[in-house]
């Protein structure tokens, strides 16, 4: 009876050992984001390939998925349109704005993580895909947000002639190995 006990144990530990060596940790320090909106004037947009992400692949599932975008790394273009953008979402004090989630599969589906920008943090829920290149995963996500429910007034300026939508599109194209 010991002995199959001992062979049970075993399995279960070369199990776990083996779930161990299977996972490859990715990263990328080349994420491209793209964050667009209106305003009374015309449209606009800022981009950004100097976000980060990292996880770890197991199976089909991707976990431990993070995200960070130095706040200021977001660029329009127009120097007075960006600063405008920095001040509304307090960039000075809050340098970072992160996307954690627990998973992600492989496909077409949703992921589902906490996005933090300023001091605020929500459960966000979009939809992505997820495709496998060999050793290396695209990500794609775009959805919709508003700054005012993380405690962002629409930025305006022209003495409040021109104001900017509550509403925004945020892409992330991340390519990670």
């Amino acid at each position: 009876m010991k002995k199959a006990v001992n062979f049970k144990m075993m399995l279960l530990a070369f199990g776990l050992f083996a779930g161990l060596v299977s996972a490859q940790k990715i990263s990328s320090n080349n994420v491209k984001t793209t964050v667009s909106g209106t305003s009374t004037l015309h449209d606009w947009t800022m981009t950004s390939t100097a976000g980060t992400f990292t996880g770890t692949v197991s199976g089909n599932t991707i976990t431990d998925v993070k995200y960070v975008l130095g706040s200021k790394t977001l660029k329009s273009g127009k120097g007075p349109m960006d600063n405008n953008a920095y001040k509304a979402i307090q960039a000075d004090k809050f340098p970072s704005i992160t996307f954690t989630a627990t998973s992600v599969n492989i496909g077409k589906g949703t992921i589902t993580g906490k996005l933090t920008v300023t001091n605020v943090t929500k459960t966000v829920e979009f939809p992505v895909a997820v495709a496998k290149n060999g050793n290396s995963y695209t990500i794609n996500g775009t959805e919709s947000i508003k700054m005012s429910d993380y405690g962002i007034t629409p930025p305006s300026f022209m003495m409040n002639t021109v104001k900017t939508g509550d509403e925004i599109k945020v892409s992330v194209n991340v390519v990670a190995q």
